[in-house]
C-alpha cells in the first residue's frame, strides 16, 4: 500500500475535480471536495510515517524504471511538505462552507472546488514527483487554477490582479522550463536523483550555471521572493477569502521546497557556494523583511497588510537558504511549516470578521474585539507567532535562524531578523487596536460573533501554532 500512497495523492484530487464541476449543487460539490482533502490528509499523514519508519519511497509510474520513466520520490522533506498541503487543504474546506458562499455566487461554487481540487492536485503534484520536468507540469496545473480562483473575488480588481499573476507566473514558468531544458542538453536526463549523479562532473560548464540561474529565477518569481514579489499583495488582497487562506499558507511553501530540493539535493553540495546565490538569497531575504514590513504598517486593508507580511515571512526563508548551513536550511523549513499555521490562522481570522461586516479596513473593525472575543483571540495569538513570542512556533524558526546567522557571525542577518520582529508589532499592533482600543461604529454595534465554522478551523490552526512552539524539536517535524 506504502508504494502507491505518492500516486493516490495526485490522482483522487485530479478525478475529483471533473466530477465536482459537472454537478449543478454546491453542497454536494463541497461535500465531495471535503472528502477528498480529508483523505489526503490521511494518505500524507501514512506516506510521512512510512518514510520515517522505512526510508525513501519510489514509485515508479506504468512500470518504466527510471530514469527512462516518471518517479515518484518520496523523502522526509517532501512527504512533510505534502502533509501541511494537505493538513491546510482539510482545515481550509469547512471553513469555505460559509467563507465561499457568502463571496462567491452560488451558481459559480461547484466550479469554484472543482479548480479548488485542480490546485491542490498540483501543488500535491510538485512534492511528489522525482521528475524535474514533471515539477512543471503540475506547476502549471496548480497556477492555472489558482489563476481562476484568484478572479473570482468579489471586486473587479481581482480580475486585474489575477491577470498580473497570470504574467508573472506565466514569466516564472518559461524561466523554470529553458533551464530545465538547458540543464537536460547536458545532462540527458530529467529525473532528479539521476541528475545529482551526473551534475558533480558538469559544474565547470557554463551551460549548467545558466540553467540553474533561470531555474531561480523562475521559482524566485512563483516564491514572491523580493523584489519579484510585485504579484502576490493584490493576489491575496483581492481573491475570495478562503483562497488567500489557502494560498498564503500553501502556494509559496510549495515554491520553497522546490527552491530547496534543486539547491541541496539536485546540485552538488557546494555548488552554491560557486555562484552568487548565497549572497543574493541573504540580500533579498534583507530587503524582503524590512521593505515589506514597513509597507505592511502603512496598509488601511488588514488582508493587504497580511500580505505584504507574507512577502517579510518569506523572506526570512530566504535567509535560511542563503546561510546554505545545515541549521540555516532547517530554519527556513520549519518557518515554511509555521508561517502556514500563522498565516492561515490570521486570514482565517479576518476572513471571520469580513462575513459579519463585509469589510476588513481599519476604520471597518473599528472596537470589533469586544463583539467577536474569539476571533479576536485568534488575531492575537496568531499576531504573536507571526512576531515570534517565545512559547509561540514563530519564536522557533526565528530562534533556528538567529543561531545560524551567529554560526557565520552575520551580526547584520541577526539585527534585521530583531528589527522585522519589532517592525511585525507594529503592523500587528495597528490591528489590535483598530479591533479593541477604538470605539465601535454605529454600523457594527449589533455585530456578533463569526460562527463556529468560521472559528472552529481558525482555533485548528491556533492551537497548533501554540503546540508547536512549546514542541520545540525540529526532528519531531521531519526537519
Amino acid at each position: 500500500m506504502k508504494g502507491h500512497l505518492s500516486l493516490l495523492l495526485v490522482v483522487i484530487p485530479l478525478l475529483a475535480a471533473p466530477v465536482t464541476a459537472a454537478l449543478t449543487r454546491a453542497r454536494l460539490a463541497w461535500a465531495i471536495a471535503f472528502a477528498v482533502t480529508t483523505a489526503c490528509v490521511i494518505l500524507a499523514g501514512m506516506q510521512l510515517w512510512a518514510v520515517l519508519n522505512d526510508g525513501i519511497i519510489s514509485y515508479e509510474l506504468g512500470g518504466w524504471a527510471p530514469p527512462w520513466g516518471i518517479e515518484y520520490r518520496i523523502d522526509e522533506l517532501n512527504a512533510l511538505v505534502a502533509l501541511i498541503i494537505s493538513g491546510i487543504a482539510a482545515v481550509t474546506l469547512p471553513y469555505a462552507l460559509l467563507s465561499a458562499e457568502q463571496e462567491i455566487p452560488e451558481d459559480k461554487l461547484p466550479l469554484f472546488y472543482s479548480a479548488f481540487l485542480l490546485c491542490f492536485a498540483g501543488l500535491l503534484g510538485i512534492t511528489q514527483t522525482g521528475d524535474i520536468f514533471n515539477v512543471f507540469v503540475f506547476l502549471e496545473i496548480s497556477s492555472l487554477s489558482s489563476y481562476a480562483l484568484i478572479s473570482l473575488g468579489q471586486k473587479r480588481q481581482a480580475l486585474t490582479s489575477a491577470y498580473q499573476y497570470l504574467i508573472m507566473g506565466t514569466l516564472g514558468a518559461t524561466f523554470f522550463l529553458i533551464g530545465v531544458g538547458l540543464i537536460y542538453s547536458v545532462t540527458g536526463t530529467l529525473n532528479m536523483a539521476d541528475l545529482a549523479q551526473r551534475l558533480p562532473e558538469l559544474t565547470h560548464l557554463k551551460t549548467v550555471h545558466t540553467g540553474f540561474a533561470f531555474i531561480m529565477i523562475g521559482f524566485a518569481l512563483k516564491l514572491a521572493l523580493f523584489p519579484l514579489h510585485l504579484w502576490l499583495p493584490n493576489a491575496y488582497t483581492y481573491a475570495p477569502t478562503v483562497i488567500s487562506v489557502f494560498l498564503a499558507a500553501t502556494a509559496t511553501k510549495v515554491a520553497l521546497y522546490v527552491m530547496l530540493r534543486v539547491l541541496f539535493t539536485v546540485f552538488p553540495e557546494g555548488f552554491v557556494s560557486t555562484t552568487p546565490a548565497s549572497e543574493l538569497f541573504i540580500l533579498s531575504g534583507i530587503a524582503a523583511i524590512l521593505s515589506a514590513s514597513v509597507y505592511a504598517i502603512y496598509q488601511a486593508n488588514v488582508k493587504r497588510l497580511l500580505a505584504y507580511s507574507s512577502v517579510a515571512q518569506i523572506g526570512y526563508m530566504a535567509l535560511g537558504i542563503g546561510l546554505a548551513s545545515a541549521m540555516g536550511v532547517t530554519a527556513a523549513i520549519i518557518h515554511l511549516f509555521n508561517h502556514a499555521l500563522m498565516k492561515g490562522a490570521l486570514f482565517m481570522a479576518i476572513g471571520a470578521i469580513i462575513y459579519r461586516v463585509g469589510a476588513c479596513r481599519m476604520e471597518n473593525i473599528q472596537g470589533l474585539g469586544r463583539q467577536m472575543p474569539w476571533t479576536f483571540g485568534a488575531i492575537v495569538i496568531g499576531g504573536m507567532s507571526l512576531i515570534g513570542v517565545p512559547g509561540t512556533a514563530g519564536f522557533v524558526s526565528k530562534w533556528y535562524l538567529v543561531l545560524a546567522a551567529l554560526e557565520q557571525e552575520a551580526w547584520i542577518t541577526v539585527a534585521v531578523i530583531l528589527l522585522g520582529s519589532l517592525l511585525a508589532v507594529v503592523y500587528m499592533g495597528k490591528i489590535v487596536e483598530a479591533l479593541y482600543f477604538r470605539p465601535v461604529e454605529e454600523t457594527n454595534v449589533d455585530v456578533k460573533e463569526a460562527p463556529m465554522l468560521l472559528l472552529a478551523p481558525a482555533w485548528v490552526l491556533v492551537i497548533a501554532n501554540i503546540y508547536f512552539g512549546l514542541q520545540t524539536e525540529p526532528d519531531r517535524r521531519g526537519g
